[in-house]
């Protein structure tokens, strides 16, 4: 089974999106292929791959490109998304540590 295929068809869908905004954010931007791979610092070949909705790529280079490009991952800013994660991880301490599987027989024929 190939990379591309063990993720959900939404998963793919979804790098697609990504793919394509950021295409069309380089080319408004009048960048070719290889300039654009230069300033993210990776190859011409990763950067077909993310444009194309590839998901082996590594997800840090996907956002750096998309960032690059002024595509919107979370939000505008950088304070805006550290503001954001710091939520997530407040909720997160109001969770239990960790998740027990129940033990007990569920009875629900009724």
């Amino acid at each position: 089974m190939s990379a591309q295929k063990r993720h959900l068809a939404h998963t793919r869908e979804a790098a697609r999106l990504l793919g394509v905004e950021i295409e069309s954010r380089r080319k408004e931007r009048r960048w070719t292929e290889a300039e654009l791979a230069e300033r993210a610092g990776i190859s011409r070949t990763t950067l077909w791959k993310i444009e194309r909705g590839d998901t082996t790529v590594a997800l840090g280079s996907v956002f750096d490109v998309a960032t690059l490009v002024g595509v919107t991952l979370f939000h505008d800013t950088v304070a805006d998304v550290v503001t954001a994660r710091q939520r997530v991880t407040d909720r997160l301490e109001l969770l239990p540590d960790r998740i027990r599987v129940s033990t007990r027989e569920v009875h629900d024929d009724f």
